[in-house]
């Protein structure tokens, strides 16, 4: 196991988990976009519990790697929902950001493979 794969985890699993809480926690920043793009405010929780899950499962994936492959395939499923959610929005302005929370999921998985 390489170096660069626990540090790139352990931060994606940081970034995903602050954005976990950031759900939680009804972050202005968070809620109203949601807000805007008409997700049911019933879904907010799932949406934090999911996230949550995820960034446990990419830590817990050092430790048992296939549990690490499916966190790191169900966030890439759910940041890629969260784009489709953003473009049927037409909040193109806001897209950069699930972009941004995938991208080191992705680092992750793919230095995981290398490894």
């Amino acid at each position: 196991m390489s170096t660069a794969y626990i540090v790139v985890t352990l931060l994606a699993a940081a970034w995903v988990g602050f954005s976990a809480w950031s759900v939680f926690a009804r972050a202005t920043w968070v809620v109203e976009p949601l807000a805007e793009y008409r997700v049911p405010r019933s879904w907010w929780p799932w949406l934090g519990t999911a996230k949550a899950a995820g960034a446990l499962g990419m830590v817990a994936g050092l430790f048992v790697p296939v549990i690490g492959v499916l966190a790191g395939i169900g966030l890439v499923l759910y940041f890629a929902g969260a784009v489709v959610t953003v473009l049927r929005a037409r909040a193109y302005g806001h897209l950069p950001f699930p972009l941004l929370y995938m991208a080191p999921v992705v680092a992750a998985m793919a230095l995981g493979f290398a490894a």
